[in-house]
C-alpha cells in the first residue's frame, strides 16, 4: 500500500476512533443531565447498556463479514448507521425513544470500532502496529479534552439533546474521506456460508444475559425469578451456540481461535477491565456532580485524565512486549490500578476532589498498556485471514464487559439507594444526581448525600473484586514469551 493511500487511510481511521471515543466522554457527561430531564434513573443504565448490546451482538457479525466481503463496504455501513442513530438520539424526547436511538447507534459501531483495528492490521506490519496503534490512540487522549468541555459547555447553555448532533458532522466526514480515499485490496474477500444460527444464538444469549441483569434491579419477587429464567436462558444459548461452531463449516466465532490459551487471556482481560472502565466513566461524574456540587464540565473532565495517560502510555507498549512477558506486564500494571482504587470504597465527604482525577490517571495508565497489548496480541496470535474475526472478538469482549457491568453496576446502585430510602422518595435521590436540580433539597441534603455515598462505594468494591478476578486469570497465563 503506497504513503498517499496510507494517508487517507489512516485520516479516516483516525477521525472513527475520535467519533467513537467522544461519544463517551461527552455522553457520561451529560448523563445526569439526562437522567434528570427525562427522569430516567431507573433505567439510566439503559441508555449506555443499549448502545453497548447492540454494539456486542453485531461486532462479531461484522468482522466476519468484514473477512468475506472486505472491510470498506461494512465499515461504510457501520458510518452510516451511528450518524443516523446519533441524530435520532438527539431528537428523542423520551427515555424509550433515547434508549431505541442508542441501540441503532450501537449498530453502528458494531461495525466502526473493531474495524478501525481491522484495518491497521492490514495495513501495517507487526513491529509498526504499536507505533501506529499509539498515534490512533491520540484521538482518545483529544476527545477526552474536548469531549467534557463541550458536553459540559451544550448542557449548561442549551440542553442536553445536543450532545448527541456533534457525531454527525464527524461521521459524514469519515464516511466520505473512506469513499473517496481508501482503496481495499481484493485478497481480503472469499466465499462467505452465513451461519445464521450462531447469529441466532449469540443474539438470544446475549439479550437474555443483559435482560437479567437489569431486572436484578427490581424488589418484586417475580421479575426475580423471571431474572433467573433468563440467565438459564443465556446459560442454554451459549452452550448451543458453541455446539454450532464446532460442527459448522465457517463459523461465527471459530474454535479454532482460542487454540492458544494466551489469546483468550486477552479476551478475558479486555472483557473485565472494559467493565472497570465503564464505571468509572459513569460513576466519577455522578460523585463529583451530586456530592460536590460541580458543573458538568469539571466534573467531566476527570475522564479526561485518564484518557490523555491512556495516549501517553500506549506509546510504551511496543517496548514493554519486545522485553516482558505479556502476563508480567498485566499482573504489574492491574496490581497498581487496584491499589489505586482501594480508597473509593472507603472514601467520606471530606474526601479531596482532586484524588478522582489522580485515580482515572492512573487507572487511565494502565488501560493504556494493557488494552493496547490485548489487542496486538490478539491480532498476532491467529492467521491473516481471521484478524478481522479475532480483532472483533476481543472488540465483542470489551463491549460484553461494559454491558454487563453497566447493568450489575446500575443495579447495584439503585438496589442500594432503595433500601436506604427511610421514607424520602426516590425521585428526590433521581433529582439531587444532577447539580443543577441538587439546591432544591437543601433540608434533606445530608440524608440523601449519605444514600448517594453508600451506593457508590458498592459500585467501587465491586471494580476492586474485577482486578483480582483479571490477576488470578493473567497469573494462569502459560505464556512467557511472544514468537514474532
Amino acid at each position: 500500500m503506497d504513503k498517499g493511500i496510507r494517508r487517507w487511510l489512516i485520516m479516516a481511521v483516525f477521525i472513527a476512533t475520535f467519533m467513537t471515543s467522544v461519544e463517551i466522554t461527552i455522553v457520561t457527561t451529560a448523563l445526569p443531565a439526562i437522567i434528570s430531564s427525562l427522569h430516567g434513573l431507573a433505567y439510566q443504565s439503559w441508555i449506555m447498556s443499549a448502545y453497548l448490546l447492540t454494539t456486542a451482538i453485531t461486532t462479531p457479525i461484522y468482522g466476519k463479514l468484514a473477512d468475506a466481503m472486505g472491510r470498506k463496504r461494512i465499515f461504510l455501513w457501520g458510518v452510516l448507521l451511528f450518524i443516523l442513530g446519533s441524530g435520532l438520539c438527539g431528537f428523542s424526547p423520551s427515555i424509550l425513544l433515547l434508549i431505541l436511538s442508542r441501540a441503532l447507534q450501537g449498530i453502528g459501531a458494531g461495525a466502526v470500532m473493531p474495524l478501525t483495528f481491522t484495518i491497521i492490521a492490514d495495513s501495517y506490519s507487526f513491529d509498526e502496529r504499536p507505533r501506529v496503534m499509539a498515534f490512533n490512540n491520540t484521538a482518545w487522549g483529544i476527545s477526552a479534552l474536548v469531549g467534557p468541555l463541550i458536553g459540559g459547555f451544550l448542557v449548561q447553555y442549551l440542553n442536553w439533546h445536543w450532545v448527541f448532533f456533534v457525531n454527525v458532522p464527524l461521521g459524514i466526514i469519515v464516511f466520505f474521506l473512506t469513499l473517496v480515499g481508501y482503496r481495499e485490496s481484493a485478497g481480503n474477500r472469499r466465499n462467505l456460508k452465513i451461519d445464521r444460527a450462531g447469529i441466532v444464538w449469540l443474539a438470544t444469549g446475549l439479550i437474555s444475559l443483559l435482560l437479567a441483569v437489569q431486572l436484578l434491579d427490581s424488589s418484586q419477587k417475580r421479575l426475580l425469578w423471571i431474572s433467573a429464567g433468563l440467565l438459564l436462558a443465556a446459560a442454554g444459548a451459549c452452550g448451543l451456540l458453541v455446539r454450532r461452531e464446532r460442527h459448522f463449516s465457517d463459523p461465527l466465532i471459530a474454535p479454532s481461535l482460542f487454540a492458544r490459551p494466551t489469546f483468550t487471556v486477552q479476551i478475558i482481560t479486555a472483557l473485565l477491565l472494559s467493565g472497570i472502565l465503564i464505571g468509572y466513566q459513569i460513576y466519577f461524574p455522578i460523585w463529583l456532580q451530586s456530592l460536590y456540587r460541580l458543573p458538568a464540565t469539571i466534573a467531566g473532565l476527570v475522564v479526561t485524565s485518564s484518557s490523555v495517560m491512556w495516549l501517553l502510555m500506549s506509546f510504551a507498549v511496543g517496548p514493554l512486549i519486545t522485553r516482558f512477558a505479556p502476563k508480567k506486564i498485566t499482573l504489574c500494571v492491574v496490581t497498581l490500578q487496584m491499589l489505586a482504587y482501594l480508597p473509593l470504597i472507603f472514601a467520606g465527604r471530606q474526601f479531596p476532589s482532586w484524588a478522582f482525577y489522580v485515580i482515572a490517571a492512573i487507572s487511565g495508565s494502565g488501560m493504556g498498556i494493557v488494552i493496547s497489548m490485548n489487542t496486538i496480541l490478539c491480532q498476532h496470535l491467529v492467521g491473516k485471514n481471521q484478524i478481522g474475526s479475532a480483532t472483533s472478538l476481543l472488540t465483542l469482549g470489551r463491549t460484553l464487559g461494559q454491558t454487563i457491568m453497566t447493568g450489575i453496576f446500575g443495579a447495584l446502585f439503585n438496589f442500594s439507594i432503595r433500601s436506604q430510602l427511610q421514607g424520602i422518595p426516590f425521585s428526590w435521590v433521581n433529582n439531587v444526581i444532577s447539580s443543577k436540580n441538587g439546591d432544591s433539597y437543601v433540608a434533606h441534603r445530608s440524608f440523601i448525600d449519605g444514600i448517594i455515598l453508600n451506593s457508590l462505594h458498592m459500585i467501587f468494591l465491586s471494580a476492586i473484586l474485577l482486578f483480582l478476578v483479571v490477576l488470578i486469570v493473567n497469573w494462569r497465563d502459560p505464556n512467557n514469551k511472544i514468537v514474532k
